[in-house]
């Protein structure tokens, strides 16, 4: 994305722990985007379904960054029912484990788009969401 071309685009960020939750956020709005956040799946799902229908507008998702290891949900699980909600709807993986090459087979089969560690600069992380966005 050049120039700015994002600059209203949505992204919705699903992590059980709100310092990454704030951490991104902020860093994304700096970036110019529209961040809604929530600390459960069940949350931003139910998001989705009830912003589905609407035109291109703040409101409408772009793209999700989304935790692997969310409290008591499976963040696979969450990512599968999140693309049948959207079957558009690019889905960046976040994981505080490192890189395991089953997990990252098995993300990518139900359609995320990308993979990134937390460990890694911020800069990689929307890299990783410049890249599923043209995708």
């Amino acid at each position: 994305m050049k120039g700015g071309s994002h600059s209203r685009q949505h992204i919705l960020i699903v992590d059980d722990e709100s310092s990454i939750l704030e951490l991104l956020s902020t860093f994304f709005e700096k970036k110019g985007y529209h961040v809604t956040c929530f600390e459960t799946g069940a949350e931003a799902l139910d998001f989705l379904e009830s912003h589905m229908s609407l035109q291109k507008t703040d409101s409408t998702v772009d793209i999700m960054v989304l935790d692997l290891f969310l409290n008591e949900e499976d963040g696979l699980e969450i990512l599968s029912q999140a693309r049948e909600l959207k079957p558009g709807l690019p889905v960046v993986i976040l994981t505080g484990m490192g890189f395991d090459d089953e997990i990252l087979k098995e993300a990518q089969s139900r359609g995320a788009r990308g993979y990134v560690s937390k460990t890694l600069p911020m800069n990689q992380l929307l890299m990783e969401v410049h890249r599923a966005l043209d995708y």
